[in-house]
């Protein structure tokens, strides 16, 4: 018993210190991989403390604070992104239903480098059947196996790199013009896309897939990837879409920032994590893939699709954008 509770002392021990160290300002992947990790986190100390309740030591009180305030701290760090938390996207369904309004859907899919399976993904894709299309992780292989699913779309963009981090875009939406820039890592491509509906104003589609924290890869240039495209678009447009794996979870203070300056509104905010990394493990909750929005363009659907074979699950978006309003006096 008293081996066991010293055991449950130094694992509260050890998870505040990770929690407390993820506070800090740095860069350092180490450090900066407990925010992808916070809801496991609070799962985990929840279990220690009911265990530490039942456990009659000396340190049972001071592990049972430890553990507490491990998991309140983690708690304040989602706040926004727990489904008791205020909303700031309203998904108006009845959009699609308004007289006048353009309406049009868009799918991110990390498909994974090494992964086979193309038809999973293929036919996925072609259910949804979306206006908008945004791969990530696409090698040569995988746009050639892709090609006669991609056919049905009026313009393909395709930036396939030999490891992990190539792209492919694809939509039926007018296009007035697109860029693939490289603006942090040389392997590491972000996609700016101006779209022009007939009829609408154009808006902005922005894919991203920056590098994860790993050995060897603290996040100094993934942050910088990240903010930079919440307002270093070519058009500057007031209505824009953004979508991809951004290996980053939505609470992290680099995507809060993405967010706040570049006045992005995200639909997890309210709802909860959406996880949809590991794709068979979805309990872990690592919402690494974003989707936000902008301007007057309004979401009416956000789902994590079912596993499609990849180890992320694919988003899909459903947006409208109002009809125009007469202007006074008009005719």
């Amino acid at each position: 018993m008293k081996t066991l509770g010293t055991l449950l002392l130094g694992l509260a021990s050890l998870l505040l210190l990770a929690v407390l160290a993820s506070l800090l300002p740095t860069d350092y992947w180490l450090v900066r991989t407990v925010d992808l990790v916070r809801e496991p986190l609070i799962y985990l100390a929840t279990g220690l403390l009911l265990l530490a309740l039942f456990l009659d030591t000396r340190w049972r009180g001071a592990t049972i604070a430890l553990l507490g305030v491990s998991i309140l701290v983690n708690l304040a760090r989602m706040w926004p992104y727990l489904a008791i938390a205020g909303t700031e996207v309203a998904l108006d369904e009845e959009a699609a239903a308004t007289p006048g309004a353009r309406c049009f859907s868009a799918m991110s899919v990390n498909v994974k480098v090494k992964n086979e399976d193309y038809d999973r993904i293929a036919a996925q894709v072609a259910r949804i059947d979306p206006d908008i299309l945004f791969l990530m992780e696409t090698d040569a292989r995988w746009v050639e196996q892709l090609r006669p699913l991609l056919s049905s779309y009026d313009h393909v963009e395709a930036h396939p790199q030999p490891e992990a981090f190539g792209l492919v875009f694809a939509t039926r939406l007018p296009v007035a013009k697109t860029n693939i820039i490289e603006n942090t890592h040389r392997d590491t491509p972000t996609l700016y896309a101006t779209l022009a509906p007939e009829g609408g104003a154009p808006f902005e589609f922005i894919g991203l897939h920056p590098k994860p924290p790993l050995p060897g890869w603290n996040t100094e240039l993934r942050d910088e990837n990240i903010v930079n495209a919440a307002t270093q678009t070519p058009d500057r447009l007031p209505d824009a879409i953004v979508m991809g794996d951004f290996n980053d979870v939505p609470w992290s203070r680099t995507t809060s920032k993405f967010r706040e300056v570049g006045d992005w509104r995200d639909p997890r905010v309210g709802r909860g994590a959406y996880p949809t990394f590991p794709a068979d493990l979805l309990w872990l909750g690592w919402p690494l893939d974003q989707l936000m929005v902008k301007g007057d363009l309004e979401l009416t659907g956000f789902e994590v699709l079912p596993d499609n074979g990849s180890d992320h699950r694919a988003l899909l978006g459903r947006f409208c954008r109002p009809a125009a309003t007469p202007a006074a006096g008009a005719r």
